[in-house]
């Protein structure tokens, strides 16, 4: 493991655990999947069903349906059975904020909740908070007694759960310990993953997403760090920016913070998150992805970091990391201490700029510059030089 992924220097996929989402296997070099969320009002099946139709005919492997309160958690059965009645079997997701009641009602539904760490059990109020260290271990009690009944429904509906932290939506307890960074996000992700292992639930997927490119790839740089040194293992991954935009900008924003991960081999599943219409956004998802061909190869060395660290189930299998961790490994986080951070602040986790010096208006602290190839054209025209980002009045 070289920092946060298998190599600095060649393509290697990161081994992650295996995640049964329905029939879908995510996870443990299984192919990356593409996924969308509906727009349409959760209340209004026949809309929601028939763009999640759409979405599934356009490619998308997983749809996610908002589920902001107990209703709407409720109606998601209805758009299940009629979804199924028109022989659509695609794993459905709900998404959740702040309502674990809801939560909790869909996870006996649909295949995967969705819920947010930053506003799952804390409020966002905007107010500064002091905690000492007892204090502090007894808001991580509060959120144990809150997260851990929707654990425990889903491990007896074998339903998956995602640990979606937003970077805009960092509840006031991280903001006030961690600040608005990237390992607040990882620690307000890794609260809930330690909960849930704690109840031997590993049917887990983790983002770490902002509209920032550059506060993601860190953050998901940093939880992988964090995962390998505490667990010796890691959850799948799921891949986005944030509130991308729509047009070329959007897509150029998504595929520089996803392409960025997806080449450090770190990503099992993504979601392009354009203000255009969902089904739109797999296509997008199928360009960003077609580089990685459907699997990686296994090596062998995966092989043998795989039985270290997992049971085996055959020789000629493809292994699985579902089933607990290994006796022996030893826990480094016990229920009456916080955890030991020792999160780098910068470093190859994070986004520096390699220094140069200037050639005319190259380098140093200038903009990076376009070079555009217009050899090939007779004449060349303001039209084309507006294809290239360069607009003046003739």
């Amino acid at each position: 493991m070289e920092f946060y992924c298998e190599s600095l220097t060649e393509y290697k996929r990161l081994l992650t655990k295996e995640v049964k989402i329905g029939d879908l296997s995510l996870g443990n070099f299984h192919p990356i999947r593409v996924q969308t969320m509906t727009t349409t009002d959760t209340m209004n099946t026949i809309a929601t069903v028939e763009q999640s139709i759409r979405c599934i005919e356009a490619g998308a492997e997983l749809v996610r349906i908002t589920a902001p309160s107990k209703n709407e958690a409720e109606n998601l059965r209805n758009i299940k059975n009629e979804l199924r009645r028109r022989g659509y079997t695609t794993p459905l997701v709900a998404d959740i904020h702040f309502t674990p009641n809801a939560a909790e009602i869909a996870a006996r539904i649909v295949e995967k909740v969705r819920v947010n760490p930053g506003n799952y059990v804390d409020k966002k109020k905007f107010e500064l908070l002091e905690y000492s260290d007892a204090e502090y271990l007894e808001e991580i009690e509060r959120i144990r007694e809150r997260f851990t009944p929707l654990v425990k429904i889903c491990k007896e509906y074998g339903t998956a759960i995602r640990i979606g932290t937003n970077h805009g939506s960092l509840s006031d307890r991280i903001m006030s310990r961690y600040g608005d960074t990237p390992i607040g996000m990882v620690e307000s992700a890794m609260e809930f993953l330690r909960i849930a292992r704690d109840e031997s639930y590993h049917q887990i997927v983790l983002s770490m997403k902002s509209s920032n490119p550059q506060v993601m790839v860190q953050a998901y740089r940093l939880l992988v760090k964090t995962m390998q040194s505490e667990f010796d293992e890691c959850y799948p991954l799921h891949l986005g920016v944030t509130e991308a935009g729509d047009g070329e900008d959007g897509r150029i924003k998504s595929a520089i913070g996803i392409g960025s991960l997806l080449e450090d081999g770190l990503g099992d599943t993504i979601r392009v998150s354009l203000t255009e219409d969902p089904e739109l956004e797999i296509p997008v998802c199928r360009d960003i992805v077609k580089r990685y061909g459907p699997s990686p190869a296994i090596s062998q060395q995966m092989v043998n970091a795989a039985k270290a660290h997992s049971r085996w189930e055959g020789d000629d299998e493809p292994y699985s990391v579902m089933e607990e961790e290994t006796a022996g490994l030893e826990k480094q986080k016990e229920k009456n201490s916080l955890p030991n951070l020792s999160y780098p602040t910068g470093g190859q986790g994070a986004y520096k700029r390699r220094e140069s010096f200037a050639v005319d208006n190259i380098g140093g602290h200038h903009v990076p510059v376009v070079v555009a190839d217009l050899s090939k054209l007779e004449t060349i025209s303001p039209k084309d030089l507006e294809s290239i980002g360069y607009t003046y009045d003739e």
